[in-house]
């Protein structure tokens, strides 16, 4: 894996309320072989999530993100589906659905960028719409 710059723009929408923005930009390791993309980074105090590493698979047609410390969860992200995973905190685990609306990258050797929107949801009831955008670039 090679040493990289990640910049991560997040975009938060509750219902009902204004957009929630985080940008951040750091350092981690990246590496590409068959189409597919591999990334890993820390997160910090202002993605909310510190102590947490996020590893990042970029299939042609899925996106995998594994986070494990503070919190630990593993999103599937394929267009038009919708899938559920297990959000474990220090203050216990909840079960969250999430629907990919779509997917867009053009992840290659020297990197690249990639963009999700999707919705969260609780028992079915939506609670957040998201915009994820990551670019990765050689240090």
């Amino acid at each position: 894996m090679k040493d990289v710059v990640i910049s991560i723009n997040s975009i938060h929408r509750l219902e009902d309320s204004e957009p929630d923005r985080i940008d951040f930009t750091t350092d981690g390791k990246y590496s590409y072989e068959d189409g597919t993309g591999y990334l890993s980074y820390m997160e910090s105090e202002v993605t909310g999530l510190p102590g947490t590493r996020t590893s990042v698979e970029i299939r042609p047609d899925e996106v995998i993100v594994d986070r494990t410390g503070s919190i630990t969860s593993r999103m599937v992200f394929r267009r038009g589906e919708k899938n559920s995973f297990q959000y474990e905190t220090p203050y216990g685990m909840a079960t969250l659905g999430m629907s990919t609306q779509r997917i867009r990258h053009d992840i290659g050797a020297k990197g690249g960028s990639v963009e999700i929107d999707y919705v969260l949801d609780v028992e079915h009831a939506v609670v957040e719409r998201n915009r994820f955008t990551l670019e990765v670039r050689e240090q």
